[in-house]
């Protein structure tokens, strides 16, 4: 059942937001329709303005770029697919989880609660964003099982920790102009050259502000935690320990045990299934394919890489081929929305570059920026785009054909005008449910509560990083 197909539940008057945060929960709830339902809107929206004012915008031509911008980005939308994928499938792994429940098991209070989910699950985001979200939800449905916090304060700051992933290894858009040939570098296109991680992910003015943002609102959940009285617990309404369901599910050696089956009478395929040798041999290609191409090329990572490496850890922490097959098919119950939404987002990127309503734009930058501000105005303008079109490749897709060439056409610092765009998705996720939906589902919350805390993260991470892309070298 789609989530806005459930009733909405009364709220307490004494647990209700107030005043902006009432509103944009609100907003969010009730008058915002589904995120893909929105961007069929945005690809109107998108033709209507190419046919009236782009040079090419004849009807033809806005069909047969919308036609060929769809296909065009296949490629990537299953890599971004797969990216959330095996980060789950790590996230998934009994070892993994066991070591959820050891660290839920350390916390005794709110502040430590804090202290424990903001810096895991920021440190995991950063490493692969579908990991962060995972580990987010299981992380904070262990400890509200153990400790009395109030559930959606805790989700919502596992949720405002996972907003550093746009910062991070995994950046569709830091990734994607690292990547040669990929088909969203812009970069390349335009120039012949990639922009390595160094100069995006890894640079001062993105990595201060990103270590700011979890420290400073780590200090601030642990200020914002309700009071004991106004505290809404967690209700666990699911049976078994197992937060994911994926014991029951997807343990092949728990199905072999429970059907009473010894080894020598299993089957060759049950044998071929839970036998470890095939992850051997799959480990085994993946690490000496990393270990020469990072020996004769250098150390270096594109989106392909990152796949690699978090598909063989899943690997490595499952064991079994029919174990990690098992957690993949649950990660793709999370991707339905992502499989609609990329190729529309593909489509409007095919309309704004074949009919120059893209380059009609990047003039329009080139005419009110500087050098210096352009930084700053890719990332006020992404703020805006990321609450319309709330995934990053499909957002890179809309907004980085005009402005990459505003900031090649002003000698501007192509890096930080990319990662302005990403560093603005960061912020603008924490007004946008889009993103909060994996997460509310895993955890098993609803979502308005949730988004009035992260209304606030919103607002002190939209200063940092603004702060950061002005002020940092």
């Amino acid at each position: 059942m789609n989530t806005r197909d459930k009733p909405l539940a009364p709220v307490n008057q004494s647990d209700r937001p107030r005043g902006v945060v009432a509103g944009l929960v609100y907003v969010f709830e009730r008058v915002m329709p589904d995120p893909f339902v929105l961007s069929i809107g945005l690809t109107f929206f998108v033709s209507v303005i190419a046919v009236a004012f782009a040079p090419h915008g004849s009807v033809p031509v806005v069909l047969a770029s919308w036609y060929s911008g769809t296909f065009n980005i296949l490629g990537f939308a299953l890599q971004m697919i797969l990216i959330l994928a095996t980060g789950y499938a790590i996230a998934d792994a009994p070892i993994v989880q066991r070591g959820l429940r050891a660290l839920a098991a350390k916390v005794q209070t709110p502040t430590r609660a804090a202290l424990i989910v903001f810096p895991i699950v920021a440190v995991a985001a950063w490493l692969n964003w579908g990991l962060g979200l995972v580990v987010g939800a299981l992380l904070s449905r262990e400890i509200a099982r153990r400790v009395k916090v109030d559930f959606a304060w805790l989700v919502a700051g596992s949720y405002s920790a996972w907003s550093v992933c746009n910062s991070g290894l995994s950046s569709s858009i830091a990734l994607s102009q690292a990547s040669h040939g990929n088909a969203l570098n812009l970069v390349e296109k335009a120039t012949g050259q990639v922009v390595p991680l160094s100069e995006t992910v890894f640079a001062p003015f993105v990595f201060i502000p990103t270590v700011l943002v979890v420290v400073v609102m780590t200090a601030i959940f642990i200020w914002m935690h309700p009071k004991q009285e106004q505290v809404v617990a967690f209700i666990d309404t699911q049976s078994g320990d197992n937060t994911s369901g994926a014991a029951s599910e997807a343990d092949p050696h728990a199905r072999v045990a429970s059907s009473g089956t010894s080894g020598a009478s299993l089957s060759f395929a049950a044998r071929a299934e839970n036998s470890p040798l095939g992850t051997v041999f799959l480990l085994a290609l993946g690490v000496g394919y990393l270990a020469m191409t990072w020996h004769t090329k250098g150390f270096e990572l594109d989106i392909n890489t990152t796949i690699l490496i978090f598909l063989l850890a899943g690997l490595a922490l499952q064991r079994t081929p029919i174990a990690y097959a098992d957690a993949i098919r649950r990660a793709a119950r999370q991707t339905g929305s992502m499989l609609l939404q990329y190729p529309v987002y593909g489509g409007i990127m095919g309309i704004m570059t074949g009919t120059g309503l893209a380059s009609m734009i990047a003039k329009s930058f080139v005419a009110i920026a500087t050098p210096a501000t352009l930084p700053v105005l890719s990332y006020l303008s992404s703020l805006i785009i990321t609450l319309l079109i709330p995934s990053a490749g499909g957002h890179w897709a809309v907004q980085g054909p005009f402005v990459l060439p505003a900031a090649l056409s002003l000698h501007a610092s192509v890096p930080r005008t990319a990662m302005g765009v990403a560093m603005a998705e960061n912020v603008s996720n924490m007004l946008q449910p889009f993103w909060a939906v994996p997460v509310v589902a895993i955890a098993g919350i609803r979502i308005q509560r949730v988004m009035g805390y992260t209304a606030v993260t919103f607002v002190v991470s939209l200063v940092i990083y603004a702060a950061a892309l002005w002020l940092i070298p």
